[in-house]
């Protein structure tokens, strides 16, 4: 069995936190709820003049209480949509939203769970709440990440996450329970992103919170709950003793509050019995993992993933047992876990543990890479690792400790992250991009007022970190800890080649915009890790070009609006109410300003004013789909065709970029740029088109490959007649090629508009389509209508 694998997988979809769709106490709110969920298929066709959301929530629990939510809970879900928006309560269709994300992710209904998390996010904007820190649209932007997650899809997650951290900071009691979620989720995040150490303190920091807010913690399932995740995440860190206790003190838990019915009961048991497997007791995880399904059947039925997953581990663990010798006991399975280990036992010697020796470990050989001189013009050897994962590494080993150790009245006040233009800021460098403007750093953002206290000082102290560093062959990056010699002010030195990893006393405080726990480990790799590099590489940093010099740096020290303005000429984001102004702002720039990582915001005034670029007004993204439709239509199905009819090869090539540019800024546009972002500037273009058409979530996802098809084709249609230059009787197949996607593409976006509810037409000239997009506009601003 991939243990891993398995649990990464477990952990993301299968253990339960306070973040469920069905972890209300529906004992006391279901009462008189189940005659309202029998009535819905009788009331289905009227339309309501009001929508009662306690009714709705009653009737939730009810099915839930009932062990029916398999066959019940979906279609009740569906109507209570329908007759909040009959009733235009914009509240009330929002609870629905978000608790029909929670069952769609228990599902694994994870494709129509896009549409789910678009229309509430879309929701929450139209009500206003994403310029404010309500309690409604922190709750919203953690389960929105949270279906992400489930789905995979981790940079569009935890981007979410971070948005719901800097909400949550002032909307949230610190003993909040859904402040505790957005730690459990995080963690499952982390997790499933191979950072385990991460994970395992936003589990303590989630099981700390839940327990301060308990009346009983020993019989609380959120706190039984909190347990379970925290033993998966230790048994990945290979600490099987803690990851056995938690996993048993869930389990005890159930019992002591009679809880053993249970829908979550399932998750305890499975738990464990992942742990169980771990230490090569197959017989209880056998035990557990028989229980767990059985609850699972009850609860959920066997086509979920719950399900499916658990039978997998059970299948490998009777596999394990019958290779080991073991006999298990097939009694009981229905029953409860009263054969399963107590939390007091023992622990067997486990080969996981306990290796001491020669052959304990053997250290991973590595890549070092020595920065000079920010002027150096010699090229740089390849680093094995991005430029954002470096950036990370650079601060959590060198940064924030000197920030520490030197302005530690101001620790919590700097925020610190990856932003702006640059190849790695989008993710997308590679070899190709370190030959200038590469190398560790990151940027450090302040207040005003702060900035003018140390800003100039903090310059000089960040210049003076030390630059040299080492990759291991498991991409780990370490950095040597002494002072550059060319530089003054530098931190207390830990040691030449020591490195420098704060310890669970730096982990963030609740509302961060995240936390900044070392992804870059140091110690000895086990034993078994390939070498995949022996040769260490000495290197000086790239060459700085003049554009990321002076006035346009890419690192360093910012007030917070300086660097907003250096890239978007705006201090802060325009107003919701300014549309000529966000319509002056391209979408290339907004890109740059909301683009990369946020290592660390103690205050969450960076990442709020970030937000702010990153919140178009939704009469600003219909009003700019309009002019794409407008492009698409003019370019490519009026122009294009014509220009190759009269063999202008040249007017064809420039209609068909036209028609390119347009479409891919419609593709971003439809799936909403709060969402997945907006379209980078042409380098990168195609880059963050693929990356979005690969999303589960996404809208449009054919489009990218058809838009490169036409482009492969446009030489050939163009410039590939019989004379090559005049286009001719050769480029027919081409012509007739492209000319076909290009309706093909049109018929797509008409039924997409459709299903938004954007028109009612089915005419595929895109310019018909504009007034129908542009009756949504509410604003009668004449800059955003078309002539």
């Amino acid at each position: 069995m991939d243990e891993e694998a398995l649990l990464k997988q477990f952990a993301a979809q299968f253990a339960h936190g306070p973040d469920d769709a069905d972890d209300t106490d529906a004992a006391a709110a279901a009462q008189g709820a189940d005659s309202t969920a029998n009535q819905v298929a009788d009331d289905a066709d009227q339309s309501p003049a009001t929508f009662d959301t306690q009714q709705f929530l009653n009737g939730l629990d009810a099915i839930f209480d009932r062990h029916t939510a398999a066959t019940e809970a979906g279609p009740y879900l569906e109507q209570a949509m329908v007759d909040a928006e009959n009733a235009g309560d914009e509240a009330g269709l929002l609870t629905v939203l978000n608790e029909t994300m929670g069952f769609y992710r228990s599902q694994g209904r994870h494709k129509e769970n896009q549409w789910i998390v678009q229309r509430a996010l879309e929701l929450a904007a139209r009500m206003g709440l994403t310029t404010g820190t309500s309690e409604a649209w922190a709750i919203t932007l953690i389960n929105c990440a949270t279906s992400m997650r489930a789905a995979k899809q981790y940079d569009q997650a935890e981007d979410l996450y971070h948005q719901a951290q800097s909400v949550c900071r002032h909307s949230l009691a610190p003993t909040d329970r859904r402040l505790a979620a957005l730690h459990n989720n995080l963690s499952m995040l982390y997790s499933e992103t191979n950072r385990p150490d991460k994970a395992e303190l936003e589990l303590r920091e989630a099981l700390r919170i839940i327990e301060a807010s308990s009346v009983n913690p020993d019989a609380d399932i959120d706190v039984s709950s909190s347990h379970t995740n925290l033993a998966l995440t230790l048994l990945t860190e290979h600490k099987l003793e803690d990851a056995h206790w938690h996993a048993a003190k869930a389990l005890e838990i159930y019992r002591t509050g009679h809880l053993e019915h249970s829908a979550h009961y399932a998750s305890a048991l499975a738990g464990f019995a992942q742990v169980c497997f771990a230490e090569r007791r197959y017989a209880d995880a056998v035990t557990g993992y028989r229980h767990a399904l059985a609850v699972i059947e009850e609860c959920y039925g066997k086509d979920t993933d719950y399900w499916r997953i658990t039978a997998d581990n059970l299948r490998q663990a009777e596999e394990a047992a019958a290779q080991a010798g073991v006999t298990v006991d097939n009694a009981g399975v229905a029953g409860d876990a009263g054969a399963l280990p107590q939390s007091g036992s023992r622990l067997p010697n486990s080969p996981a543990q306990g290796k001491t020796g020669a052959n304990a470990a053997s250290s991973p050989s590595t890549v070092s890479v020595s920065t000079g001189s920010a002027g150096a013009a010699e090229a740089v050897s390849a680093c094995p690792v991005s430029g954002l994962k470096l950036a990370r590494a650079f601060w959590t080993q060198m940064g924030k400790p000197m920030i520490a150790a030197k302005y530690p009245q101001y620790a919590g006040r700097i925020a610190a992250g990856l932003v702006g233009h640059g190849s790695e800021c989008y993710g997308f460098d590679d070899a190709y991009s370190q030959d200038h403007d590469f190398g560790p750093r990151f940027c450090l953002w302040l207040t005003d007022e702060d900035y003018a206290a140390i800003g100039e000082q903090l310059e000089v102290d960040y210049e003076a970190l030390p630059r040299k560093f080492s990759v291991d062959a498991q991409g780990r990056v370490t950095f040597e800890a002494h002072a550059r010699s060319d530089a003054s002010g530098a931190f207390p030195s830990a040691g030449a080649g020591s490195t420098v990893i704060p310890d669970a006393t730096n982990a963030p405080t609740p509302g961060t915009a995240t936390d900044d726990t070392a992804t870059a480990e140091s110690g000895a790799a086990s034993s078994d890790v390939a070498e995949a590099m022996t040769t260490p590489i000495d290197a000086p940093l790239s060459p700085v070009t003049p554009r990321a010099q002076d006035a346009n740096r890419r690192d360093g020290v910012f007030r917070i609006g300086d660097f907003f303005e250096s890239i978007t000429g705006y201090r802060t984001a325009p107003a919701q109410t300014a549309p000529h102004e966000w319509l002056m702002l391209a979408e290339s720039t907004l890109a740059a300003a909301t683009n990369g990582e946020v290592f660390a915001d103690p205050t969450g005034q960076f990442s709020k004013t970030r937000q702010g670029f990153k919140d178009m007004p939704d009469d600003v993204r219909l009003a700019l789909i309009s002019k794409r439709l407008g492009m698409i239509a003019q370019a490519g199905q009026y122009n294009l065709p014509r220009s190759l009819k009269r063999g202008d090869g040249a007017a064809a090539w420039l209609s068909i970029h036209e028609f390119v540019q347009a479409t891919a800024s419609l593709v971003f546009l439809v799936n909403v740029p709060m969402v997945v972002g907006y379209m980078p500037y042409y380098k990168w273009q195609f880059a963050a088109l693929r990356k979005l058409s690969g999303s589960m979530f996404a809208l449009l996802p054919n489009v990218g490959e058809q838009l490169e098809t036409v482009m492969r084709l446009s030489s050939a249609a163009c410039y590939g007649g019989a004379g090559f230059g005049e286009g001719g009787k050769g480029a027919a197949p081409a012509i007739k090629k492209i000319n076909d996607i290009v309706e093909q593409i049109a018929a797509d976006i008409v039924r997409e508009l459709k299903r938004e509810h954007l028109t009612t037409s089915g005419e595929t000239f895109l310019e018909w389509q504009r007034p129908y997009v542009e009756d949504h506009i509410a604003s009668d601003d004449p800059v955003l209508k078309s002539l």
